[in-house]
């Protein structure tokens, strides 16, 4: 027998996972819909008004086909820099590499970061409250509910991770970095 009031979807789980809520009517149920899609948009509409970094006009970009970037990076790389995938928390060594030095773009060799941009924000990645001028261009990620700000590499247009306002004074800001998308050179 099919249920009314809410769609029948939400009642099946509701019932699965053994807790009870007071049925929806479909003018509640398109009510609460239409209020989450307010909320998501109004979330992205939020980020457009933040900074948005553009990169430098004479960084000439390169651009290689799908086979040549699989050929040229390891796997973590490629996921990471072709794909906008995220390494699991903890898992690069760069995290807690705290030695003198600059942190290029594994794709195509720009510098992006330098060590003294580098602080502990005990999230798990490698995070810089600053970085190279004119190096990173920041874009929505759409990807994520709601849509988060996210950069790549201005050269190779590689996804490196996202930016994050929660970063320390005087910029708030947290580039939260992948670290299989970096190669770090001590000076």
């Amino acid at each position: 027998m099919k249920p009314s009031g809410c769609p029948y979807a939400l009642n099946m789980i509701t019932t699965f996972y053994g807790f009870s809520i007071m049925p929806l009517s479909r003018r509640h149920y398109l009510w609460a819909m239409c209020g989450f899609s307010l909320f998501v948009f109004g979330q992205h509409k939020a980020g457009k008004s933040k900074r948005m970094y553009s990169g430098a006009e004479d960084i000439n970009k390169i651009q290689y086909s799908d086979d040549v970037w699989r050929s040229m990076l390891d796997h973590d790389a490629y996921q990471i820099l072709r794909k906008g995938h995220t390494e699991p928390r903890h898992s690069s060594a760069l995290t807690n590499e705290w030695r003198a030095g600059k942190y290029y773009c594994k794709g195509c060799d720009l510098v992006l970061f330098d060590a003294s941009m580098k602080f502990d924000s005990l999230s798990g990645w490698p995070s810089f409250n600053r970085h190279i001028i004119g190096h990173l261009q920041t874009y929505t990620d759409l990807s994520a509910v709601p849509p988060q700000r996210a950069y790549r590499c201005v050269r190779c247009g590689g996804h490196h991770g996202h930016l994050i306002m929660d970063g320390p004074l005087p910029t708030g800001e947290r580039w939260c970095s992948n670290g299989a998308a970096l190669r770090f050179v001590p000076s």
